[in-house]
């Protein structure tokens, strides 16, 4: 039987489709309250909020670097300036894959594959956030055109106008003025993250390093609207920044280029002070190095060839130098024996061209093999008399000797302004049993005596040990800069003055050191001939490898990198000294023959003039009619 057709309830499906349209309805105006009531609240109640980011994403505050203070020498002749130049730099949260863009730069300016390598260094390196990293320095018209060109290639990356430190007197002040390299990570820390944002190089060494923060300055910004793409449209505020101090050194360049002359190509060190104040005149290390090659990054074949120098031009001699005095160190041993009453000037020491000590059979033989017979003070100085030096130091003892030694800067670092100064080494008992595990023996006092032994100086503390001869015990630490921004530099911890129990034996030293060049028997005499002042002087000869018990220094068997050291210090005018040097030769053997006449030579280019005359304000405490006479 078949089914009856059922009938389509209409009533039922409207009221189904009523109740769909409700719900629906319901629905819809549910969430169209709940999006009225999201945009009430970002709108109005977090409106301050949001308002705020929209404006950091508009507008950024970027640093404004200072630019660096400059140096000159005493006579305004610069030494470090700023030079405009072109960077590339690029911005890594800018620059997405940015190891592609710089294989990118690579190929468009055709460099090499030891670029590359500095580049993603550079970029590894510590920085801040959103901070552009200088890359590549001193670009070219070509270089900036071809980054025009392909600009779409290189998100992140911009051709950027910035100051570079440049030195144009070159290699002249490498060692003294130092400087400035890009900011290691290791530096980064340490330094103040404000004032150092947007710079990218340091001070590394010399006057750059040890005036930093006078030569820095104080960083500026400005306030800039950019587009999505970090563009910058245009500047809102702007605070300049304050730039750092300028510097004036007591260094002279014509004396430094007369002391560089003197030297004549060799290996040494020469330091000329003026000892009434403790300014440095001139201070050569040579060889030396191109100190421009350092501020925009050195190549690794650059580098290289400068560290593995067989001749050292990277090694600051006159600070870091260590060598045995020798016998000019005899001055103040000599000063050391008259304050304490060991000796006289009048105390003779009878010289057969060795010294014994009581009970031991080794002989300390003399330069001068067959001896001077008897010695004072004055002929022991003149002559360089090492038995009168061995009995005196020998009286002294290491106790007193080290003490007095280091009264005169030995042993310590004695100047006010330069960082990379060693302090050099002073012995002593207690130093000997420390390091060496060992008691203190006699026969090693006495070659102390004579700047041999353990004792290790550099060529600034000879000097500074000099003109506190000359000074009579004033002591003035040594120091280059002349004035900071007009201002000169103030020493925090000056040192005691050198005071003896009889200031007369000042002069009797000075005398013997007078006749070192002036006396018909002195060691140096030939270096004062035609002198139209007084010198006081003393040379010394620093072994470099130790010779056998009764042997003689022979040059030909002695390789030229192992022969003696020849040292020579002295002041002048002797009676008014006005400039004190000090000069080392490496491996140049004779003192008074070598290095005499370099001193010389660094004297007549800062006390005479043009003309060859002594200069009118030296020619009342020169005195050459007494030198002629005792001549």
């Amino acid at each position: 039987m078949s089914q009856p057709i059922r009938l389509k309830d209409h009533e039922k499906d409207a009221r189904l489709v009523r109740g769909r349209v409700v719900v629906g309805a319901v629905a819809v105006v549910v969430l169209v309250c709940v999006l009225i009531a999201r945009l009430y609240f970002l709108q109005v109640i977090q409106y301050d909020y949001h308002s705020t980011l929209s404006e950091n994403n508009r507008v950024h505050v970027q640093p404004i670097p200072p630019s660096r203070g400059l140096i000159y020498d005493r006579n305004g002749v610069v030494i470090a300036d700023n030079r405009p130049s072109f960077s590339l730099s690029m911005t890594r949260e800018r620059s997405g894959d940015w190891a592609q863009i710089l294989d990118t730069i690579v190929e468009v300016l055709e460099l090499t594959p030891d670029d590359r390598i500095i580049f993603e260094k550079r970029m590894k390196q510590g920085r801040r956030p959103f901070e552009p990293v200088p890359i590549l320095f001193e670009l070219t018209e070509e270089q900036i055109a071809r980054i025009a060109v392909n600009q779409f290639r290189l998100p992140g990356v911009e051709v950027v106008a910035q100051l570079v430190r440049h030195y144009p007197q070159g290699a002249h002040f490498a060692h003294s003025v130092g400087y400035m390299g890009r900011i290691a990570e290791k530096e980064l820390k340490s330094l103040d993250p404000v004032n150092y944002s947007g710079t990218h190089h340091i001070g590394k060494t010399g006057v750059e390093r040890f005036y930093e923060d006078e030569l820095h300055g104080q960083v500026g910004y400005e306030e800039v609207e950019t587009n999505a793409r970090g563009r910058v449209l245009r500047v809102l505020k702007r605070t300049d920044p304050v730039p750092g101090k300028d510097i004036v050194l007591s260094l002279d360049i014509k004396l430094q280029e007369a002391a560089e002359k003197a030297l004549d190509g060799r290996r040494g060190a020469i330091v000329a002070m003026d000892p009434a104040t403790g300014e440095v005149l001139a201070m050569v290390s040579a060889p030396s190095f191109d100190p421009n090659l350092f501020v925009t990054g050195i190549s690794f074949k650059a580098y290289a060839e400068l560290r593995d120098s067989i001749d050292r031009p990277l090694f600051n001699r006159v600070l870091r130098g260590l060598y045995p005095p020798g016998s000019t160190i005899k001055p103040v041993v000599a000063i050391a024996g008259l304050d304490s009453g060991v000796v006289t000037a009048q105390t003779r020491v009878f010289d057969p061209g060795y010294y014994m000590l009581p009970n031991y059979d080794h002989k300390y033989r003399n330069w001068n093999r067959t001896g001077d017979g008897y010695v004072d003070l004055d002929t022991a100085i003149m002559r360089s008399n090492d038995t009168y030096f061995y009995d005196l130091a020998h009286k002294l003892g290491i106790d007193r000797l080290a003490n007095y030694m280091n009264k005169f800067g030995i042993g310590q670092k004695v100047s006010l302004d330069m960082f990379e100064e060693s302090p050099g080494l002073m012995p002593s008992r207690d130093w000997k049993r420390i390091t060496r595990r060992q008691a203190w023996f006699p026969g090693e006092t006495l070659i102390l005596g004579i700047g041999q032994g353990y004792m290790q100086v550099t060529p600034l503390q000879l000097a500074q040990a000099t003109t506190l001869v000359a000074n009579k015990g004033i002591w003035n630490r040594p120091h280059l800069a002349k004035t900071i921004d007009g201002v000169p530099p103030v020493d925090p911890n000056p040192m005691p003055n050198v005071v003896l129990h009889d200031p007369t034996s000042w002069d009797k030293v000075n005398h013997g050191m007078q006749q070192v060049m002036h006396g018909a028997r002195g060691t140096a005499r030939k270096a004062s001939i035609g002198a139209q002042y007084r010198i006081a002087g003393k040379s010394g000869t620093a072994q470099v490898v130790a010779i056998k018990q009764g042997e003689k220094y022979d040059r030909s068997k002695v390789q030229e990198r192992h022969r003696d050291h020849a040292l020579f210090v002295g002041f002048a005018p002797a009676d008014a000294p006005k400039i004190v040097v000090a000069v080392m030769l490496e491996n140049g053997e004779a003192g008074s023959g070598v290095a005499a006449p370099v001193v010389r030579q660094v004297m007549d280019a800062w006390l005479l003039g043009p003309d060859g005359l002594l200069k009118p304000e030296y020619a009342s405490s020169a005195n050459p009619e007494a030198a002629a006479r005792e001549e």
